[in-house]
């Protein structure tokens, strides 16, 4: 029997606040939106994007919360996001071999209840926090394209999940 590998969205729990050093860095975001994956039927993390203004704009700051449910290497979680870029359509492999390395650097390995923020700042850098901690920066502006169009591409593979953080209707 063939299975197929189904994910699925749902409502999340509220997020509790950004991490104080975001909020101190990025004053005046807040949640537009968030939602639930799920691989089959395991809860692997919410989501939750925050704007300044009443929607999302690309070329403003913003930041996208990940609060896993479940364990994942540092290492799983970059392979995980090149997959997604290069399904994306980011092909250029010396790029991102780059971009690998980058986030072997910045990315924990986490447990339940662990979160990460990726802050976007514009024509500048992709910056990383922990609950209590800045991780580090990617500074790429590409990076930053490919990196949050996981999420917020209209091309990315969970788009139930995009309609949710972006709060519009699907």
């Amino acid at each position: 029997m063939l299975f197929a590998v189904v994910f699925s969205t749902s409502v999340a729990s509220a997020a509790p606040p950004l991490p104080a050093q975001v909020n101190q860095e990025f004053p005046g975001l807040k949640e537009l939106g968030e939602g639930r994956l799920r691989f089959l039927a395991i809860h692997v993390y919410d989501s939750s994007l925050w704007v300044r203004g009443p929607g999302f704009v690309p070329t403003e700051p913003f930041a996208l919360e990940i609060r896993y449910a479940i364990s994942i290497k540092g290492k799983a979680l970059t392979e995980r996001s090149l997959k997604e870029m290069r399904g994306l359509g980011y092909t250029d492999e010396a790029k991102l071999k780059r971009w690998e390395g980058e986030m072997d650097r910045v990315f924990p390995d986490l447990r339940p209840g662990d979160r990460i923020v990726g802050v976007h700042v514009p024509g500048k850098e992709t910056r990383f926090y922990s609950a209590d901690k800045f991780l580090g920066a990617v500074e790429d502006p590409e990076f930053a394209r490919a990196f949050f169009g996981i999420w917020l591409d209209e091309k990315t593979s969970e788009p139930k999940l995009r309609a949710k953080m972006l709060a519009v209707e699907r």
